[in-house]
């Protein structure tokens, strides 16, 4: 049987890596496409292909027709995107239309990697208002929008996954490595240093941590068993920031809220475990063991 073949826009960031790497595990031929805006060569796994460029020139770096596109090669960071508008439309915009006209052209199918952002947990908050929050946010919802309407036009096969504060191995922290850094690997590093951390807002907003092997073994059911709807990728378990700070033993200090500030809960993921997913790995579990 010929091998199938997986590209994957943003292979060098957090998610994208372990995703490469459980591709290959599985028999994938897999090639990355980064250019490496917040991914890194320290990221790269043995058996990939990896291609440095911009998902908007993905038609002159892939000239192969993949089995599967998984589309995470993305700007992910909320309270960035307010003072970077012009990267979230570069990015978010035409990097995307240009990989969804790439796979209306290799009619393979899609995997687009949505935000929880778009959802809210404040009943006084609509969905637009969630979505309307940041460019960030209103780029991805935006996205699956034109994802939805990309497979209606053109008859294409297609799965949204909404990913949910992944958390694990490869992280980005904060004032450590850069803007873009996520909150767990953030506090991991102020525990590892001694030093207090810093909860903007008054850390009750709550998330639904979710590992990232758990959200990788989600994707690859999606690619293998989705069809044209949306599969939620969230842990069941949900905590605020003091929480997670408490966990990692650490002294808070507070500054005002941001854009970011919100609360998400835990998603309905009943559809997703209809294809056989089941979370395996549990945030508490997390702090205690990488300290």
């Amino acid at each position: 049987m010929e091998q199938q073949l997986a590209v994957v826009t943003g292979g060098a960031g957090f998610v994208g890596s372990h995703l490469c790497e459980r591709l290959v595990q599985e028999g994938y031929a897999v090639i990355s496409l980064d250019n490496y805006f917040s991914g890194t060569k320290d990221n790269h796994v043995p058996g990939v292909e990896y291609r440095e460029g911009h998902t908007k020139d993905i038609a002159l770096h892939i000239s192969e027709t993949p089995t599967v596109i998984f589309h995470l090669g993305e700007y992910s960071r909320i309270a960035p995107s307010l003072a970077e508008p012009h990267l979230v439309w570069d990015l978010n915009t035409a990097g995307t239309i240009a990989v969804l006209e790439f796979w209306r052209e290799k009619q393979c199918k899609l995997v687009y990697a949505g935000s929880s952002t778009k959802h809210t947990q404040d009943e006084r908050s609509s969905e637009i208002e969630a979505r309307n929050r940041a460019p960030y946010s209103f780029s991805k919802a935006m996205n699956s929008e034109l994802v939805h309407n990309y497979g209606r036009w053109y008859n294409l096969e297609y799965s949204i996954a909404y990913f949910y504060n992944v958390y694990g191995p490869r992280e980005r922290a904060g004032q450590y490595t850069g803007a873009y850094g996520t909150v767990v690997e953030t506090f991991r590093q102020c525990a590892i240093k001694h030093e207090p951390c810093t909860i903007n807002g008054t850390g009750e907003q709550t998330r639904a941590f979710t590992h990232v092997l758990d959200t990788v073994s989600a994707l690859l059911l999606i690619a293998e068993k989705g069809v044209r709807d949306e599969y939620a990728i969230c842990a069941k378990e949900v905590y605020s920031l003091n929480e997670l700070a408490d966990m990692f033993g650490l002294e808070k200090q507070y500054a005002p809220a941001t854009k970011s500030s919100r609360s998400s809960m835990a998603d309905d993921t009943s559809k997703l475990e209809a294809l056989g997913w089941q979370q395996q790995y549990e945030l508490s579990e997390y702090t205690q063991s990488n300290l």
